[in-house]
């Protein structure tokens, strides 16, 4: 173990909203992968993730659930359907998880805290600005756009309190060198954003504590004060390792990070705010922060607030957990926003798995089952025929290195499936069905074909184990491959497998979808979520337009019984009223209420109308007044309530 080369790999801590989507998903799937990966070619990996706890949104959405902070993250983080199970769901191999309410994590962060007040780094002040809740997150003025938070768009408001600062002005121009001049921050693109809107325009000081809520790490030497997320969280990637504790002892063993994924929304954090930390730490720095672009739905990101969240349970349930890894990284550049789509994860499965990866391994269990009763003969007889594939299937775990290497995923996934691609050509160039025909004469043959194939399922099902690693695991175990040609040195080995090779008939592991019918399926549980996300009720805003009391008076409001109510013909939303309103002449009133109510529903109750109102024509009739009801939103759906009165009130008495 000591002689293998270490790799720390680590996903964002994540903030632990009662509602996962897909967005979250996907970084940690990416991470997960690489640390396979790595771990797969000999490294001794640690993978850290973890959630991010403290804060003033916990603390107001705890006391709006009528429960302690600490109650309300437990639930979200260990309760069902909660972080744990998500990661458990989707095959997460993290190697540590830590929650910033750890015990440990809080002293640590006291220590560090302490240590850049003494050093000056930390200054108390007073902290008078624009403050995004949801981002827990301060602005200037000028960073605004349109007046709200540049990251989520949603309205900031006034902040005014004391606080510590942490002089990030002081590290400006050793930030911006670190970005301009090394590989520290990728994808480039990152690099012009983060030194063009942050660091030229002028670095501030950084708010670095709050006293107007109290969830959060106490600053131990001024009660009142809690350190801020910008602390608190970005420091999580050392305390995990036993920085300033003893309940961890591999700081010196992994430190510094190999690589931190992290989503662009927090590359700000990331490549400016830590690195000046760690600097005024006198601490060494990350190899390097990636920050990967966000899945897209209808062309914003997605968010519980919109209603617009992908539920990963959901599709793991529907497709499969490894059909759902594949497709993030498979179909999205990973370092640029993809749009996430039913139709494009269908589409995925059915092609790249169902037809192409699936058919192949298939074929071609079924052939050597049927032709050679489940056995290879050791007997080969090569063709030029094998020659591209062949060269193909040797090469490939190079190709494949070369891209993981710089966690282009999709490239290596491509790379992978250009082989599985020529491997199902090969079936049709050298048609097995034929040779079976002779099996004296094309026996060695064929089984050389067969071979190649099964070579070719192997060295993919290898290089997919980081994507997909039951099903890779499934793929090695039906071809008869041992441990000793399953691992990262016998993929670039062609010719590990054993020549008398026995394959085991397994399951169709990718079923091929229908496509219309899930789709169907996919968009009523979205509706379902989009009204479950809507408030409970929205009421119409009041009107800020005054009316005075004079005018208010010249309203008649009667109390009105319903002698009889029908439809109107030929209209779906009238309802035609005949009511007593106390003059001895039946009055009639239309009123665009059917879809809430039916006629005989109202015959003979007391309702209030308006009566002073000009007659006007409707649907050809005439509609003397107006019914008075109570109008609101639920779920997403219109309500409507008649005003009705008590009985015992006679018609047209006035209403004042």
């Amino acid at each position: 173990m000591e002689n293998k080369k270490r790799f720390y790999i680590t996903t964002p801590i994540y903030y632990p909203s009662d509602k996962l989507h897909i967005g979250h998903t996907y970084c940690t799937v990416a991470t997960d992968a690489m640390a396979r990966y790595k771990r797969l070619t000999g490294c001794d990996v640690l993978f850290l993730t973890g959630t991010d706890e403290h804060g003033q949104k916990i603390e107001d959405k705890a006391r709006d659930a009528g429960v302690s902070p600490q109650q309300f993250v437990d639930n979200i983080v260990q309760g069902e359907r909660g972080i744990l199970d998500l990661w458990k769901l989707m095959n997460i191999s993290n190697d540590r998880f830590i929650r910033t309410t750890d015990d440990y994590h809080v002293s640590a962060i006291q220590k560090i805290f302490k240590k850049m007040y003494e050093k000056g780094d930390i200054y108390k002040g007073a902290y008078k600005g624009k403050y995004c809740k949801p981002c827990e997150s301060f602005w200037t003025e000028s960073q605004l756009v349109d007046g709200k938070c540049p990251d989520c768009g949603r309205p900031v408001e006034d902040a005014e309190e004391e606080a510590y600062f942490f002089k990030l002005s002081k590290y400006a121009d050793k930030v911006q060198d670190l970005l301009e001049n090394t590989d520290f921050l990728e994808p480039k693109s990152r690099v012009n954003e983060m030194v063009n809107n942050f660091i030229k325009p002028g670095l501030e000081d950084l708010c670095v504590s709050r006293t107007s809520f109290t969830w959060g790490v106490p600053v131990d030497f001024d009660p009142g004060h809690v350190v801020y997320v910008w602390v608190d969280a970005l420091f999580n990637y050392t305390t995990a390792l036993g920085l300033f504790n003893d309940r961890y002892d591999d700081y010196d063993k992994y430190w510094p990070a190999d690589v931190h994924f992290v989503g662009k929304e927090i590359v700000r954090f990331h490549s400016i705010i830590w690195p000046a930390m760690l600097m005024s730490m006198e601490m060494p720095l990350p190899k390097k922060v990636f920050g990967h672009g966000w899945l897209l739905l209808d062309g914003g990101k997605m968010s519980k607030s919109k209603g617009n969240v992908v539920d990963p349970y959901v599709l793991a349930e529907k497709f499969g957990v490894d059909a759902l890894r594949f497709f993030l990284l498979r179909t999205f550049p990973f370092g640029s926003d993809g749009n996430f789509s039913n139709e494009a994860l269908i589409g995925t499965i059915n092609v790249d798995l169902a037809n192409d990866l699936g058919n192949l391994l298939s074929r071609t269990v079924s052939m050597v089952g049927k032709y050679f009763d489940g056995q290879l003969p050791a007997a080969r007889k090569e063709d030029a025929l094998d020659d591209e594939l062949v060269t193909m299937a040797s090469g490939l775990r190079g190709r494949y290195e070369e891209q993981m290497e710089h966690y282009a995923f999709q490239n290596a996934l491509a790379e992978v499936f250009k082989v599985i691609g020529r491997a199902n050509k090969y079936i049709d160039e050298n048609a097995p069905w034929a040779l079976a025909k002779d099996m004296d004469a094309n026996g060695d043959r064929l089984a050389t074909v067969m071979y190649n194939l099964l070579e070719c399922l192997r060295i993919s099902a290898i290089l997919l184990s980081p994507f997909m690693p039951a099903s890779s695991a499934e793929i090695l175990r039906q071809i008869g491959a041992c441990g000793c040609c399953s691992n990262w040195d016998s993929a670039a080995v062609y010719g590990s497998l054993r020549a008398d090779a026995v394959v085991v008939r397994g399951d169709n592991l990718f079923p091929r979808i229908d496509a219309e019918k899930a789709v169907a399926e996919l968009e009523a549980i979205a509706e379902q979520a989009k009204k479950a996300a809507l408030p409970a009720l929205e009421l119409e805003p009041q009107l800020e337009e005054k009316v005075d009391f004079d005018t208010f008076c010249k309203s008649d409001f009667r109390a009105v019984k319903v002698k009889a109510c029908e439809n109107v013909k030929k209209s779906d939303k009238l309802l035609k009223f005949t009511l007593d309103d106390g003059t001895g002449v039946d009055r009639q009133i239309l009123s665009g209420i059917a879809k809430f109510y039916k006629p005989e529903e109202l015959v003979g109750k007391t309702l209030m109308a308006i009566v002073n109102l000009p007659a006007r024509k409707m649907m050809g009739q005439e509609s003397c007044g107006m019914l008075i009801s109570a109008v609101h939103t639920e779920k997403g759906e219109e309500k409507l309530n008649l005003l009705m009165l008590d009985d015992k009130i006679p018609a047209g008495a006035k209403m004042c």
